[in-house]
């Protein structure tokens, strides 16, 4: 079985997660007390890096790394993420740390709040803002979703360094294909169903956006209701949420290999926020959203109120595929055969923020 590294962000620290030869062994937490709320581990080099974005109620935020697994970590002297003070604003939270692609193998993005995208050339020691995203003419219209205004989500092109799409709470997708140098709202097809126009040019709520393993343009979103795919790189949308127990959610991963699969953790209502029918369940598609099934095998069976939040799901790079999310009750759940059969690794944490892992040879 292929050593994996699989990393827990928590309301208060860090977990680590070493499977070798089968067997699972965890420490931490690391940075004790801080609310880790983003996660990269980047393994295009030959030394492997892990990025953390803590938060900490005295100190403030901050971005970390590692390169010997998690044994010790580093923080720059001076902020590696840090708002120009022409901008007048300050950084209250990374909330997504994005190695890119092979493309750009020293390229590391910061999605922070307030909502901007920050650049690294350096694999994430120092970091730039991208200003046409920060000064984008719609900005002034973008509101905070329920946790904020944020950019949480990036994802980037291995075949194009310049493409670039984030997802913003709540102002929705906007693509860049220029490297960051202008941007376009991207949500046509995707509903905004609390606002007087349920389909505007901007201001969705995309909760989490997923790369197709297969086909690169084929991309996956949960939204505050909605699940939606885009066969063309985010220009337009389609639904796909037939066959759940409800479309609302916060998480969506894809399968690292298989082309048209993809994982939601469906949520009964954004007024009721548990899991759908109060039953732990991952849902896979493996026909790009034209069918889903439950996957429970080893998941409680029980009433369950675990919410999985945006970044807690999320798939490795073995083969078979592990699949991975963690849940606000502190337990995380882990799969080695794509999804099919589950075993819980850890409980009783804090409640899980976020999660990533790689295979390690």
């Amino acid at each position: 079985m292929t050593d994996v590294l699989l990393t827990v962000g928590t309301r208060k620290g860090l977990f680590i997660g070493r499977r070798s030869g089968g067997a699972w062994e965890f420490d931490g937490p690391h940075f004790n007390a801080q609310a880790v709320y983003s996660i990269g581990i980047d393994t295009r080099a030959s030394v492997p890096r892990l990025l953390v974005g803590g938060d900490s109620a005295h100190w403030g935020p901050s971005v970390f790394h590692s390169d010997d697994l998690g044994r010790t970590w580093i923080e720059p002297e001076k902020p590696a993420v840090k708002f120009p003070k022409d901008t007048g604003a300050s950084l209250e939270r990374v909330w997504q740390l994005h190695p890119a692609g092979p493309a750009a193998p020293d390229v590391v993005y910061a999605g922070t709040e307030p909502a901007a995208l920050f650049r690294s050339e350096d694999r994430g020691e120092t970091f730039e803002l991208v200003r046409p995203l920060w000064e984008h003419p719609t900005r002034s219209k973008w509101v905070p979703g329920g946790g904020g205004e944020a950019v949480h989500t990036v994802v980037t092109d291995r075949r194009d360094a310049d493409a670039v799409t984030v997802a913003v709470s709540t102002a929705g997708v906007f693509r860049s294909k220029d490297g960051g140098g202008s941007w376009a709202p991207s949500n046509q097809g995707v509903s905004a169903v609390f606002l007087p126009d349920p389909h505007p040019e901007f201001g969705q709520c995309v909760h989490k956006i997923a790369q197709d393993a297969g086909d690169l343009d084929r991309l996956y979103l949960q939204n505050h209701w909605g699940v939606y795919r885009s066969d063309d790189a985010g220009a337009r949308w389609t639904d796909i949420g037939d066959g759940l127990p409800s479309d609302f959610g916060f998480a969506v991963a894809a399968h690292p290999h298989r082309a048209d699969t993809a994982y939601v953790f469906p949520i009964t209502a954004d007024a009721d926020r548990v899991p759908a029918g109060r039953r732990c369940r991952v849902y896979r598609t493996s026909d790009a959203g034209g069918s889903w099934e439950p996957l429970s095998a080893g998941l409680p069976e029980g009433d369950h109120f675990g919410t999985v939040l945006r970044d807690a799901l999320r798939t490795d790079d073995a083969d078979p595929a592990g699949v991975y999310f963690g849940n606000r009750n502190g337990e995380v759940y882990a799969s080695a055969d794509d999804g099919d059969s589950w075993q819980l690794l850890a409980s009783h944490l804090p409640d899980v923020l976020c999660v990533r892992a790689a295979a390690m040879g």
